[in-house]
């Protein structure tokens, strides 16, 4: 039998037990929960969950999830997809830059990631004045590929941050989390 999926993107204010009756319809649909993201931001929350079954399945889900959806006051998109694989947690990097803002900036340290196949999983970025000027501080998460050197990338991202003349810093959370474990009692 072969698997389709579909990506259900849901946008709303956070109330207690929206998780739980969502994953109640996608069970009653017969269909699995292959992996999803959520976020609160201030009073909202945002919810990306990929599910997988049966044609018929998905195709109940798609008929049945948008009357809870819109019981629960929440906004959604849906779209089928195939061929998903989980994200590899075992490359996650630890990016940090800061330094006067100028167009072009995020997408030059971006551009270098998309350029390497590695996979921004959290962006933050804020800009703020300092001294008569403005400086933009941002934080990445970065999942990059098995086959990329972390000595290679770091020296490549600070080589990319000079040129760009900005401050930062990578850090391998995987190494990171090992030597913090390896120092605790």
């Amino acid at each position: 039998m072969s698997k389709h999926q579909l990506i259900v993107t849901l946008l709303g204010t956070d109330k207690s037990g929206i998780l739980s009756e969502i994953a109640t319809a996608v069970s009653q649909a017969q269909c699995n929960i292959l992996d999803s993201r959520q976020a609160v931001y201030g009073r909202e929350f945002s919810l990306t969950m990929i599910i997988e079954g049966s044609q018929s399945a998905i195709t109940k889900a798609e008929c049945t999830l948008p009357s809870v959806i819109q019981r629960l006051d929440l906004l959604s998109m849906m779209k089928r997809t195939s061929h998903h694989e989980k994200q590899n947690l075992a490359n996650l990097l630890n990016v940090e830059f800061s330094g006067q803002d100028a167009a072009g900036l995020i997408q030059s340290v971006t551009g270098f990631f998309a350029h390497r196949d590695a996979i921004i999983s959290a962006f933050r970025q804020r800009t703020y004045q300092e001294s008569d000027r403005n400086v933009m501080q941002c934080k990445f998460v970065v999942s990059i590929p098995t086959s990329e050197s972390f000595e290679q990338l770091e020296s490549d991202l600070m080589t990319l941050f000079a040129s760009l003349n900005v401050t930062g810093k990578v850090v391998d959370k995987q190494k990171k989390e090992s030597n913090e474990n390896s120092t605790s009692w």
